[in-house]
């Protein structure tokens, strides 16, 4: 199984398990004479099973991530870059908007509003994120299609 193949199945485990965890909520308590829509007992052992296989999963995946190579950084050494430089951004391209609102003033006795960073600076810093961040994503993604899961 390729490694892409197991990101899949597990964000598909995830998205089921949610389900499974609304689907006993609702089923928790019923009406004094009526039945649930569905057996909890079963929803619990479809969910036991589906969490099984997801630790399973994980734990191959991480292995897996561990133990692949980009030249001198492993995968989870990517993705955690990966991970930051998208925070990183984020956070720049928010305090860029914040510094290059413009602030309207009706008379020249106003208080005038000035940035404090020079907003055509940080945003090259930001596009210099932004391509490292497609860079390292795209190994990331390239690792993901090729590796196989150990």
């Amino acid at each position: 199984m390729k490694l892409a193949s197991a990101l899949t199945e597990r964000a598909d485990l995830q998205k089921r398990i949610s389900e499974l965890s609304t689907r006993l909520n609702n089923n928790a308590k019923v009406q004094e004479g009526e039945t649930p829509s569905e057996d909890p007992g079963e929803l619990m052992d479809e969910l036991d099973k589906d969490l099984k296989r997801l630790e399973e999963l994980m734990a191959r995946i991480n292995r897996t991530n561990n133990a692949t190579k980009a030249g001198e950084k492993t995968l989870t050494d990517l993705i955690a870059k990966r991970d930051c430089l998208k925070q990183r951004i984020s956070i720049l391209r928010d305090f860029l908007n914040r510094s290059s609102e413009k602030v309207s003033r009706y008379t020249k006795t106003e208080i005038r509003i000035l940035s404090t960073v020079s907003v055509a600076e940080l945003q090259k810093e930001v596009d210099r994120y932004s391509k490292e961040l497609r860079e390292t994503d795209e190994t990331i993604q390239s690792l993901n299609w090729t590796t196989e899961l150990l």
